[in-house]
C-alpha cells in the first residue's frame, strides 16, 4: 500500500507499507499492483492506544439499556426504559440519583415478569431481580439481589459478546491497541479475547502470570482491585503487591477513593516499586498526595472524560473545594509524574477524541487542563509504556496507522472522531 501526500510530523510525504510494517517514507511512485490511498494532506498518525478499558463489558453494553444520567434521571424514566426492552433486560449506567438504592425487591416492582440485571455506573455492583437471580442460581447466595464484583459469576449466563463489532467500533475512532483492565481473567476469557476477532493489539492486565499469548497480545502489570465499598486492607494489599513483584511482574492498582490511593502509595513505599507499576484512575488526588505519587513513581492512568460526562453529579455530590482533586492531570505532569489518558469504556465514552477534548476544556478543576497535543501524545504511547514517549511513523515501525481527513493542527483545535478517515491494524484495513 502507498499512502500519498500525508502529513507526517508536519511535512507532506508518501508512506509505503509492506506487510505489517512501514517500509519507507519519501517522494515515492506507485509500484505495480500497489493499493494507493490519497491522503490529501490529512495527518497520518500511529494508531491510538486506549490504556484502560473493558472489552467484554464494552461488547455487552451495545445491547444494554441505559439506566442512568443523562438518559434516565428519575424512577419513572427508569421504569419506562426497563419495560420498553424486550426479553431479558441488561441495564447499565445506574446511579442512586435516579431512584435511590436498587435491590431485588425494587426491581421486582418495576419489572416482575422478566429477568432484569442492572449494573451500577461504577461497574462494581450488579442489581438483579428475582427472576434473574433464579436464572443464575444465585438466590440463596445473594438474597438482596446486590452482587459486588460478580462479573465472572454472571458471564456464563449471557450470550457470547460480539468482539468483532467492538474492534470495528474502536477502529472507527482510530484505535489500534487497547489495554484490557479487567482483573483476574480466566483462561477461557483470555482465549476469547485473544481469539482473533479483534484486529487491535491487546495488553491484558488480568491475564495470569506466565500466560502464553498469541502474537499481538501481551501480559501487562497484574491488576489489583480491592472492593471500593470496603475499607482498604493494608496487609492484603501489601502481600499481593509483594508476591507479584517477587515474581518479577509490575502491578496496576485500582484506586478511586482518596483512602485507597493513600494506602496504595504507603504500601509501595514500604515494599518498593517496580518499573511499570501503575495506579488505575487516581480519581481523587489530594494535593498532599502528589509528593507521595512522585516518590513512588507509578504511572497514573487517568480518565478525563469522567470529569465532563459526570459533571452534574460531581457538582451535586462533591464539595466545591474538592473539585480540583478529581482526575488530576496537569498538576501530576508538573510534579514529574507520568500520566496516560484512557476511557475506562464502557463506563465512559470510548471515543479518544472526546477524552482529548475533555482534557483540554474541563470545567471542574480547570487548572488540570492540558493541551490537546499532550493528551494525544498519551494516546500514542506504547501499550507497554503508558506515559512514555509517543510512537512515531518511521521505516520499520508497525503499520498500525490512523489517517485523518485534515492536518493535525486542525484536528487538535477541535478534537472530533469525525476527522478519522481510515485505520489500519498491522497493515490491514480495520
Amino acid at each position: 500500500m502507498l499512502i500519498r501526500r500525508a502529513e507526517v510530523e508536519g511535512r507532506l510525504i508518501d508512506v509505503r507499507v509492506r506487510g505489517e510494517r512501514v517500509a519507507v517514507l519519501g517522494d515515492l511512485r506507485p509500484e505495480r499492483g500497489e493499493t494507493v490511498v490519497e491522503a490529501g494532506g490529512g495527518a497520518l498518525l500511529p494508531g491510538l492506544h486506549d490504556h484502560h478499558l473493558h472489552l467484554l463489558s464494552l461488547a455487552a453494553a451495545a445491547a444494554s439499556v441505559r439506566c442512568g444520567p443523562p438518559e434516565v434521571r428519575d424512577l419513572d424514566g427508569l421504569a419506562r426504559a426497563l419495560r420498553a426492552a424486550t426479553g431479558p433486560v441488561r441495564g447499565i449506567g445506574y446511579h442512586e440519583s435516579v431512584a435511590g438504592i436498587l435491590d431485588r425487591h425494587a426491581l421486582d416492582r418495576l419489572v416482575p415478569d422478566r429477568p432484569v440485571r442492572v449494573q451500577h455506573r461504577g461497574g462494581a455492583l450488579w442489581m438483579l431481580n428475582s427472576q434473574a437471580l433464579a436464572e443464575a442460581g444465585l438466590t440463596e447466595r445473594f438474597p438482596d439481589g446486590r452482587l459486588w464484583r460478580a462479573d465472572e459469576l454472571l458471564r456464563g449466563s449471557q450470550p457470547p459478546p460480539d468482539l468483532a463489532e467492538v474492534g470495528r467500533r474502536l477502529a472507527a475512532v482510530g484505535i489500534t491497541g487497547v489495554t484490557d483492565a479487567t482483573p483476574r481473567l480466566s483462561e477461557d476469557t483470555v482465549r476469547l479475547l485473544t481469539g482473533g476477532a479483534l484486529p487491535q493489539r491487546l495488553h491484558l492486565l488480568g491475564a495470569p502470570t506466565g500466560s502464553q499469548l498469541p502474537p499481538g497480545a501481551t501480559v501487562g502489570p497484574w491488576k489489583i482491585l480491592r472492593p471500593d465499598h470496603e475499607p482498604p486492607d493494608w496487609d492484603a494489599l501489601r502481600d499481593e503487591i509483594a508476591r507479584t513483584h517477587a515474581a518479577g511482574r509490575a502491578v496496576a492498582v485500582h484506586a478511586v477513593t482518596r483512602e485507597s490511593l493513600v494506602v496504595t502509595l504507603g504500601v509501595l513505599n514500604e515494599v518498593g516499586s517496580l518499573p511499570g507499576d501503575r495506579i488505575e484512575h487516581a480519581a481523587v488526588v489530594g494535593e498532599d498526595a502528589i509528593p507521595l505519587l512522585a516518590e513512588s513513581d507509578p504511572v497514573v492512568v487517568t480518565q478525563p472524560g469522567f470529569v465532563t460526562e459526570r459533571e452534574p453529579e460531581y457538582r451535586r455530590d462533591i464539595p466545591a473545594d474538592e473539585h480540583a482533586d478529581l482526575y488530576r492531570y496537569a498538576s501530576l505532569l508538573d510534579a514529574g509524574i507520568r500520566v496516560a489518558p484512557s476511557s475506562d469504556a464502557p463506563f465512559a465514552d470510548v471515543d479518544p477524541w472526546r477524552t482529548i477534548a475533555a482534557a483540554v476544556s474541563r470545567e471542574l478543576g480547570r487548572a488540570e487542563r492540558v493541551s490537546a497535543r499532550r493528551a494525544l501524545d498519551g494516546y500514542l504511547a506504547p501499550l507497554s509504556d503508558p506515559g512514555g514517549p509517543p510512537r512515531r511513523i518511521t521505516a520499520g515501525a508497525p503499520a498500525d496507522l490512523c489517517l485523518l481527513r485534515v492536518p493535525l493542527s486542525e484536528a487538535l483545535s477541535d478534537p472530533d472522531s469525525g476527522f478519522v478517515a481510515r485505520t489500519w491494524c498491522r497493515g490491514q484495513p480495520a
